[in-house]
């Protein structure tokens, strides 16, 4: 009788949980289901949060917010964005002081398509709360100058145009997984100049992650996953800044089966974050 009811039991559980709907669910770095609560946790304990984002992907930017929204209960927060590019910096800043409103900021500043469903309702958070949003990626025309003619055509910048980019030189490590698998691309015929592009952007972003963190504060940083990705990419340029510096990393991937992390995703970052591929896109 016991083993009959402990039966049925174990049905309606496994019932109930294929009709509970989930649209993700969190692992640790070695595959273990973990929750937002540790992530949240964890990320309290940290200096700078990377949060690597699929930037269609309508889940993670709803997590984002709620992520920002519960750590500002815990602590003081710097939010930054590869979605701004740093040349932009002035007018972000003129409307989180309520200087030019959302239009006028449109109209002034190259904000990504999908700017107003996907990052808008972060900017927004910092203006209401009064918190720094630092636009951290170069200018995109600077980055196709390195796709086209390599680092060295960032030499002829201006003094004002070195200032929206990283320090010059930069060091390139094209022993890095992630730049090297980017050698493949095209062919095999993308060269060098494909992951030196993706580089001058991974180094402008960690050094406007480093200049303006504060102490006692995290900085949340939002980027395609790709740019933190195996700890590689902002995170490696910011070690190289400070090796003790403290990063906690937010990986996204999408799988047809949320329920356990496929093997190819493991250590892919600290925590990582698994949406269901049918999850709607936000283009």
């Amino acid at each position: 009788m016991k083993f009959f009811i402990f039966s049925i039991g174990l049905l309606f559980s496994f019932s109930f949980f294929a009709q509970n709907k989930v649209p993700y669910q969190i692992f640790g770095r070695n595959g273990n289901k973990t929750t937002y609560e540790k992530l949240l946790k964890a990320s309290e304990k940290t200096e700078i949060v990377l949060f690597g984002e699929h930037h269609d992907n309508s889940v993670v930017h709803w997590l984002q917010v709620e992520l920002t929204k519960d750590l500002f209960l815990k602590t003081p927060l710097v939010l930054g964005a590869e979605m701004i590019e740093s040349d932009n910096q002035k007018q972000l800043n003129q409307y989180l002081k309520g200087e030019i409103n959302q239009k006028q900021l449109d109209s002034t500043a190259r904000l990504w398509p999908n700017y107003k469903t996907d990052y808008k309702p972060l900017v927004d958070f910092a203006k209401e709360n009064k918190i720094d949003f630092i636009a951290t990626n170069i200018p995109r025309r600077f980055a196709s100058k390195v796709f086209k003619n390599d680092l060295i055509a960032l030499e002829s910048l201006t003094d004002e145009e070195k200032s929206w980019i990283a320090p010059l030189p930069i060091t390139f490590d094209l022993n890095l997984p992630g730049y090297k698998a980017m050698m493949t691309m095209q062919g095999g015929h993308a060269g060098d100049k494909m992951p030196k592009a993706q580089a001058i952007k991974d180094a402008t972003m960690a050094h406007f992650i480093s200049k303006n963190k504060k102490e006692n504060s995290v900085f949340i940083h939002y980027n395609g996953t790709y740019h933190s990705d195996n700890f590689e990419g902002i995170n490696w340029y910011l070690k190289k800044h400070s090796s003790a510096i403290k990063i906690l990393t937010i990986a996204t991937v999408s799988q047809k089966d949320i329920a356990s992390l496929e093997k190819e995703n493991y250590n892919k970052a600290d925590f990582i974050i698994v949406v269901d591929q049918d999850v709607t896109k936000t283009y």
